[in-house]
This record gives C-alpha cells, structure tokens and sequence, in this order.
C-alpha cells in the first residue's frame, strides 16, 4: 500500500513524535512557543448503566487553546497531583507543555493547538461526516455511539477484532453483529461477559482481521507500535476517539489510519442531549449500517 499525505502539510506523520515536531517547526500554524493556554480543568466522572454489573471512572485533563479545548484522559498515577496540572497549564504557551512531564498534559495541549488551528470537521484537511449521538438513557446513548463506531469497520472480511481499550458497549455491538473480539487494556479484568481482558497486545496469539482502538493509546505509547502494525499488514485500523480527537485526523492514510470516530469535550457521557461526533473514513468499502 502507499503512503497518503495530509491534505494540510503534504505528507502524513508516521509518529506522535513527528507530529510534535511539526508543531514545534511552525509547520501547522503559529509556533507554539506563541500560543497560550488560557484556562484548564479536570473532568473526574464515573458510570454504571442500569442493567450493567461495571463500572467506569475516568479523570480527563482539558486545555482552552484560543476557541478550541484539547483533552486527554488521565492514567491512574498516585504521584500525581491532578489539582496542580491544571495550575501548571494555566498561562502556559504550548510549547512549554509539549514538554510536560506528565504524558497526557502533552497530549491535551497538542490536542488543543491543533483543534484551535483546524478544528472540527475539517482536522488535518480532511473532511469529515458530523453524527449526531442521542439516547434516551445513559446506556442507549452508549449502544449507539458503539454502533456508529463499529459502522466505520469494513462490512466484509472481518471475523475477530483486535479491540484496545475495552468499552463494554463496543463488545455488545460486536456480539449482536457475529463478529468475535480480542479484548485488550492495560487496566485488565474482565468484561461484562466475564471474558479475560489482556493487558498487552504481546500475548496475543490468536490472528485478528481489523483493529479497534482507544485515542487513550496516545497517552501510554502503545499508539505508534499499533500504528506501524496496521501498516505492515495492510490491515483495517479503527480509532475512537475523546483522547486526542483533533490529533488522530492526522495519521488517517490507506496504510495508516483507516477511520476515525472524534469526540471532543464534552464527550458523550458528559451530556444528557445529543452529543456530537465526527467521522473521517478513507475506507470506499465501508457504509452505514
């Protein structure tokens, strides 16, 4: 397969790293040593669906970038103080925390520079679909943005899902359409259906056809192996994505990222009413559903 180029540069990044570096270059707006963060805030919340045994609590780290807010979720840490990142975000230029010593404050400000110069839906020069995600309660709203997500999967060809960052919804979605899953996370456990959940993708051993995965991945550093992965082998990579929903539009390529499901704050467990998404898809083969 051949390499497709972002729109907006001319040629795609093939690493968070890479990405940074253009940034820092100047290459896709202001050089960030010019841009400042003007306020931040933490987003600590917790679900359990009626009818669901789990439950999630998330702590998210948002940044206000001109008009745009970059977020990225917060990994369990008891080192960190969450309450003193903010403080260290406040007044800040983005240059200053892409070299933060706490991951996701780095993903946040990147996430919030590149919102702020292309935001939503057009993200790195693409064009994307905007979805409207609704629900009459917390769990429907959650079946149907997994169903929206899933759509973005090629409609043929794919048996087992290599899924990265469990979503209890994803995996229902997944079951109704016959289509099995490999549940990985570095948090563990299990799922809703008591099925192992895998902390690494390197005790993987059963063959997979397609991918699934969380923006968290951004975070933890598993991103750009996935990345290279689906790229080797020609294989179908999915995002969805609240961490980094501007970041991810610029990976999307036809040996990269194949599709992409972007939420930006406030995401949609965040809100009662219609949530919305934006969907960028290179993929000719797949339709709604």
């Amino acid at each position: 397969m051949t390499a497709a180029n972002t729109p907006a540069t001319g040629r795609r990044p093939r690493s968070v790293a890479e990405l940074v570096d253009l940034v820092r270059a100047g290459a896709l707006g202001p050089p960030p040593e010019t841009v400042t963060v003007a306020s931040a805030f933490l987003t600590v919340h917790g679900t359990r669906h009626a009818g669901r045994t789990q439950r999630y609590r998330n702590e998210i780290i948002s940044v206000r970038v001109g008009s745009a807010v970059g977020s990225c979720g917060l990994e369990p840490d008891r080192r960190v103080d969450h309450a003193e990142i903010v403080s260290d975000c406040v007044g800040a230029t983005v240059a200053a925390l892409l070299d933060h010593a706490v991951p996701a404050v780095r993903i946040a400000a990147l996430d919030g520079y590149l919102m702020h110069r292309h935001p939503h839906p057009s993200a790195a020069g693409r064009t994307g679909r905007t979805i409207a995600v609704d629900g009459a309660s917390s769990l429907i709203k959650s079946r149907n943005r997994a169903r929206t997500v899933v759509d973005l999967l090629p409609t043929r060809g794919i048996r087992t899902v290599l899924v990265v960052g469990v979503v209890n919804s994803l995996l229902a979605e997944l079951r109704a359409r016959g289509i099995g899953y490999i549940p990985c996370d570095r948090a563990g456990g299990t799922t809703e259906w008591d099925e192992p959940v895998l902390r690494s993708t390197e005790a993987i051993t059963t063959p997979y056809d397609a991918m699934l995965v969380t923006g968290m991945t951004l975070v933890n550093g598993s991103f750009d192996p996935l990345l290279e992965h689906a790229g080797r082998h020609g294989m179908p990579l999915v995002m969805f994505a609240q961490t980094g929903s501007a970041v991810l539009p610029w990976f999307l390529g036809d040996d990269a990222v194949t599709a992409i499901s972007a939420e930006p704050y406030p995401f949609f467990s965040l809100d009662g009413g219609p949530s919305t998404h934006i969907h960028y898809d290179l993929s000719e083969s797949t339709c709604a559903r």
